[in-house]
């Protein structure tokens, strides 16, 4: 297939990053390289967007420290970037609501160079946590129809799919509007069944064509919450983590049994808003 006629794809990744690891970096290259064979997408960028504090997860650090740690993670990538606007919001944001937003702004982008090429980031250009403004205005939902302007698509790993059957974690409308307009590519773990997980879900199965689902080959089972556990007990993290990331760890103390504590007790925010909204529905009824 001529490039010209391949779908250009943006990978964005939301998640806390706490901290970033080498398989965060890992699902990008898997994603990458899935949807490339495939011949129908050419993927132009990736993109890091870590959570804002509002998530109110258990142990996680502020987020300057974990934008930070992202941009240290993805220095020397010539075609990741680290996205600020997510985690400068002053309330914990919804995942549909973060792909609109890049949506839009790859929209918005062509429309300004329509003779051009997307408006994409300059290669290896990071944007510096502090430099983009909060913006939390409201926007109309304005779902990606155009023509010529590359898809964001999310990138996630097999427990984000599963969490959708967690009760209250996600809005039905918002699982609908993901896999429907923007469309997911799941890494798939070891031990992790996402076909099966698909055929159980009506709305899943529905939109499957959709759903891209990339299994990793090589095992790799790093993950945030084991490299918090070993700095817990004072144990090495080398090789897990890229080395800026680490050396920044240490420089600044981060990761300790008072860390993990963070949010203790606090109902995580999607749970929070989500219960609340369902009680004020049936109270209007």
């Amino acid at each position: 297939m001529d490039t010209s006629e391949k779908t250009e794809v943006v990978l964005l990744a939301c998640g806390s990053f706490n901290p970033i690891t080498n398989m965060h970096l890992r699902l990008f290259e898997l994603a990458k390289d899935y949807m490339n064979a495939t011949g129908k997408y050419r993927v132009i960028k990736g993109i890091i967007s870590p959570v804002g504090d509002a998530y109110k997860k258990r142990g996680l650090i502020p987020a300057h420290h974990r934008v930070i740690m992202a941009e240290l993670a993805t220095k020397n990538s010539h075609w990741v970037d680290v996205d600020t606007w997510e985690s400068l919001q002053k309330e914990w944001v919804e995942t549909v609501k973060v792909l609109r937003h890049h949506q839009e702004k790859l929209a918005a982008g062509n429309c300004d160079h329509p003779q051009s090429s997307p408006a994409v980031e300059r290669p290896g250009r990071k944007r510096k946590w502090t430099e983009q403004k909060q913006d939390s205005s409201p926007k109309k939902p304005q779902e990606p129809k155009a023509t010529g302007v590359p898809r964001v698509k999310l990138l996630c790993g097999a427990d984000l799919l599963e969490s959708f059957s967690v009760p209250n974690l996600w809005k039905m409308e918002d699982i609908v509007q993901i896999v429907a307009n923007y469309g997911l590519i799941c890494i798939t773990r070891a031990g992790s069944d996402a076909q099966k997980f698909i055929y159980e879900s009506d709305v899943l199965w529905r939109h499957q064509s959709n759903i891209h689902l990339v299994n990793e080959w090589i095992p790799n089972d790093i993950s945030s919450t084991k490299i918090r556990r070993a700095l817990r007990r004072g144990q090495s993290i080398r090789y897990l983590v890229p080395d800026l990331v680490q050396e920044y760890i240490e420089k600044h103390g981060l990761y300790s049994s008072e860390s993990e504590d963070r949010n203790a007790g606090l109902i995580l925010a999607p749970l929070q808003r989500n219960i609340a909204e369902a009680k004020h529905s049936h109270s209007t009824l």
